[in-house]
């Protein structure tokens, strides 16, 4: 074949080039999509379980307000953080929380469930809760097998039966509703107490 004749077979061929480039690349888009992994569906978050996220042993967590003054420390054996219910269990806690006047309440049982910021415990099992003697009142102490504890509004509320002492007089009930901000004891059920004339220490009846 001539020079001419090839110049002319090229010329040919370049008229039908841009479409046999055009169906190659039809073909390897096709070969692509027939063997690329499908994406997996997004799946839905799970729900949190009641499982605990985290441990804590050992430890002991404070708490200051915006003056840097201690407001409370929370000290325990081990603490599981459940995610479902953002709620603390701690294994033989002990609670000590101070007031905007400094008058210290001090909370102790064998297991306590608290909510996310601290400020509501439910104490469980030889539960204890014991406000510190002040010029205005005398030391007040709490005791049963429930008690449920309002840390910052200073309340205590029960709906087992209760032990309470309040300087030298006593009191035992069936239920308890205590706010120390109003200084006012509700108790329920089978009520009995004793009160020491002259705020003498006595014990309760038997």
């Amino acid at each position: 074949m001539t020079g001419r004749g090839l110049w002319r077979a090229w010329d040919r061929l370049s008229v039908y080039l841009p479409v046999m480039l055009m169906g190659l690349l039809a073909l390897g888009t096709y070969w692509l999509a027939r063997n690329t992994p499908a994406t997996a569906a997004p799946q839905a978050e799970s729900k949190p379980t009641h499982d605990p996220d985290y441990f804590m042993r050992g430890f002991s967590v404070k708490s200051f307000d915006p003056t840097g003054r201690l407001k409370s420390e929370v000290r325990g054996v081990e603490a599981r953080h459940y995610p479902d219910t953002d709620t603390l269990e701690i294994d033989q806690p002990r609670i000590r929380a101070f007031n905007d006047k400094g008058l210290l309440t001090v909370a102790t049982a064998q297991r306590a469930i608290s909510n996310a910021d601290g400020s509501q415990v439910q104490l469980i099992g030889d539960a204890v809760v014991t406000r510190e003697a002040a010029q205005s009142a005398p030391r007040l102490e709490i005791r049963g097998e429930f008690l449920h504890a309002y840390m910052d509004t200073e309340r205590v509320k029960s709906h087992k039966p209760v032990h309470i002492t309040r300087g030298g007089d006593a009191f035992t009930a069936d239920s308890l509703d205590y706010d120390n901000l109003e200084r006012v004891l509700a108790l329920q059920g089978r009520v009995r107490g004793v009160i020491q004339p002259g705020g003498q220490r006595g014990a309760p009846s038997p």
